[in-house]
């Protein structure tokens, strides 16, 4: 018989603790939350103080049940649930459900699912956090009452399934705004030059610097022309040669929308499906909690990274480095980090599934390099006279890789650095010109936004948290306010009819300034410093004064479908496009007259089956998984089979799935149901 109770979140989390507890400890999952406000209601007493009115949630009956059984057989409760806001307010709840004292030293808390983490913390319980719980329970009105109050208003005026959020909107809001950057954009013309020249058996180029010793700036075709004719006939001199050293730095640990962000760049992960693999990935004891907005690591850490560096690259690659964390940064946690450095990526990719493997890999290799020596690198500028107009030549090499023999941070416009090697050019020096190469541009229009983008912009603006990024563009796109093609995200014609309804007549709720400035309250909560229930007052009553004038303000919104050049083969009109609950078909408009609708056959541009020579077209599966299929492959025995999981290649070239792969995957799922069955 055990004789203490440790209550954590998941099943996979207990697997973990309890291997390392032994047999006085039994250990329990709580699966999440067990008491929550009512789905049927808003679940706030607005005549009593902001009263939460938490129920127990539907379907934990029977776990509630068991928890209270082993409660009462045991010495003492642990409640073990996330070292965050959230878990704090789970083990609240737990604690009252369980009938523990709220001053009863019941919760402990770690970072990092180890030996070392869960003994000390076993040791160390201490009480509930107040400030943390309230600071969560504000956080929950808030967004119950944006929810609760604004989504019928949409369902009446806009359409049924609609929804507000205190986050998702200032996001869809920041997509919104930069489409229509992207649409105002006026592109402006300019020209650049370069010079291909030659030097001491070397071809090198330079690019137009300096016209009379003014920044060239050529606008127009007939500007370049005049130039190219000045620059007949010229020779050109080596005016001077600045050789340097510059040093790159590496990126700090991991926190949670970095490890997002980099996630999206590098291995082309949603960020659900990043905070996925990293949750399992914590659970099972690999690497530290990954909801953090801290880049500190440990001292036991910082040793082990030393160990391995100088073991591994030598003493010249090692450098002692911390980093700061921001000033609004909740620091109660590490970086996100593997717990054992010994444990190397190879060996989790022979354990584990390959998102694991891949997630781990890129955890393990930043925060390595995070503590390596900077890359140096020699850099040659040299200046090329030729009469009035300077032209500039930069080279550069690496000349000690340092922190990049490990890991190199990736960009949003997938950039990689080059070496470019200059000849041995002298100051007097004569080189010749081989060709003059103009080139017409035009400015370019901010980017879309990108998950990792729009990520980073809501983390810089202090929007959300962490936490809030997954959940919050899951929602958006769920709620087809916006799409995704490829990695790029736009609003929809739906997202745009909301977000012009909000700014119209719920401003605060879209504005960046007094979301990111209701964070800071919420934090002020936590650090103790604010009562919670007067957040939720400062905002719910001018908030419910202006949601009772717009209900009576404003009409019925009608949202314009996208009208085709395909006509209805029942009635000719010209179909248009609606959007389903499995996303978009055509539907004709003389609805309900005409009730004809047909899917939206997407193709492959310029790719064809390699296998027949058809069409490629675009479908998704039932999970919402986009798979390409030949047009004459219709699943019954006809004369091409071929079906790919990926898109085209750079080459243009698409490969087709291995199916054998996808039937031995669906047969050891059937063999683990059946064996699970007969259990």
């Amino acid at each position: 018989m055990a004789d203490y109770l440790v209550i954590v979140e998941s099943p996979a989390k207990a697997s973990t603790i309890k291997k390392i507890l032994g047999s006085k400890y039994k250990v329990e999952a709580s699966m999440g939350h067990v008491r929550d406000l009512p789905k049927s209601q808003i679940g706030i007493d607005f005549e009593n103080n902001f009263e939460p009115k938490y129920i127990n949630i539907r379907g934990k009956a029977d776990l509630i049940k068991k928890l209270k059984t082993e409660a009462k057989n045991v010495k003492k409760v642990f409640l073990a649930t996330d070292p965050d806001r959230e878990g704090e307010a789970i083990a609240w709840h737990l604690a009252y459900i369980l009938n523990i004292d709220e001053n009863d030293e019941c919760r402990i808390a770690f970072n990092e699912i180890t030996k070392t983490g869960i003994q000390k913390a076993i040791k160390l319980p201490r009480k509930l956090d107040k400030s943390l719980i309230d600071a969560q329970q504000a956080r929950r009105e808030l967004d119950r009452i944006v929810g609760y109050k604004i989504s019928p208003l949409l369902w009446k005026k806009v359409r049924k399934g609609l929804s507000a959020g205190r986050v998702q909107s200032v996001a869809v809001r920041i997509i919104v705004d930069r489409e229509e950057q992207i649409e105002k954009f006026v592109p402006e013309e300019y020209w650049s030059l370069d010079a291909k020249l030659f030097a001491n058996k070397k071809n090198f180029n330079a690019r137009l610097f300096k016209i009379d010793n003014e920044k060239a700036d050529i606008t127009s075709e007939e500007q370049m022309k005049k130039v190219l004719k000045n620059l007949e006939d010229k020779k050109y001199f080596v005016k001077d040669v600045i050789e340097g050293e510059k040093k790159k730095n590496p990126a700090p640990p991991f926190t949670t929308s970095t490890l997002q962000q980099e996630a999206s760049r590098k291995l082309g992960f949603a960020i659900k499906r990043t905070m996925s693999v990293a949750q399992s990935l914590y659970e099972i004891g690999l690497i530290t909690y990954m909801r953090t907005d801290s880049t500190r690591i440990s001292e036991e850490a910082r040793a082990a990274c030393k160990e391995e560096i100088i073991s591994t690259y030598g003493k010249e690659y090692y450098e002692n480095r911390y980093y700061k964390t921001k000033k609004e940064a909740q620091d109660a946690h590490e970086a996100i980090r593997p717990t054992y450095i010994s444990v190397k990526p190879n060996e989790v990719k022979e354990k584990y599934s390959s998102d694991q493997y891949k997630l781990y890999k890129l955890i393990y290799e930043r925060l390595i390099a995070s503590q390596m020596s900077s890359a140096v690198y020699s850099t040659v500028t040299a200046d090329i006279d030729a009469g009035k107009y300077i032209f500039r030549a930069n080279g550069s090499r690496i000349k000690f890789s340092g922190f990049m023999t490990v890991y190199v941070e990736g960009n949003d416009e997938g950039l990689v650095e080059k070496d470019v090697i200059l000849p041995l050019l002298t100051k007097g020096d004569e080189v010749k010109l081989k060709e003059l190469l103009p080139d017409q541009h035009f400015t370019e229009p901010p980017a879309r936004f990108t998950e990792a983008s729009l990520v980073k912009m809501l983390e810089e603006k202090g929007i959300g948290r962490p936490s809030t990024y997954a959940p919050t563009i899951t929602t958006i796109l769920e709620r087809r306010y916006i799409e995704r093609e490829k990695k790029t995200l736009y609003p929809t014609e739906l997202g745009r009819v909301v977000d012009e309804l909000l700014k119209e007549n719920f401003e605060d709720i879209v504005n960046v300034e007094f979301t990111a400035q209701m964070e800071e309250k919420l934090d002020e909560v936590a650090e103790g410093n604010v009562e919670w229930k007067k957040v939720i007052k400062d905002f719910y009553e001018p908030f419910k004064k202006n949601l009772e004038s717009v209900e009576e303000r404003i009409g019925k919104v009608e949202i314009k479908d996208e009208e085709t050049d395909i006509p209805c083969d029942k009635c000719g009109r010209m179909m248009v496009v609606k959007i389903g609950r499995y996303g978009k078909f055509l539907a004709c408009p003389g609805f309900p007259e005409c009730r004809n609708i047909k899917p939206i056959i997407e193709k492959l541009e310029n790719v064809k089956c390699p296998k027949c020579g058809g069409d490629i077209l675009i479908k998704k599966s039932k999970r919402g998984k986009k798979y390409y299929i030949c047009e004459n492959n219709n699943g019954e025995g006809t004369s091409c089979d071929f079906i790919a999981w990926n898109g085209p290649d750079k080459n243009g070239v698409i490969h087709a799935a291995d199916l054998s792969k996808v039937s031995e995957t669906t047969k050891s799922k059937k063999k683990r149901k059946t064996s699970t069955t007969k259990k």
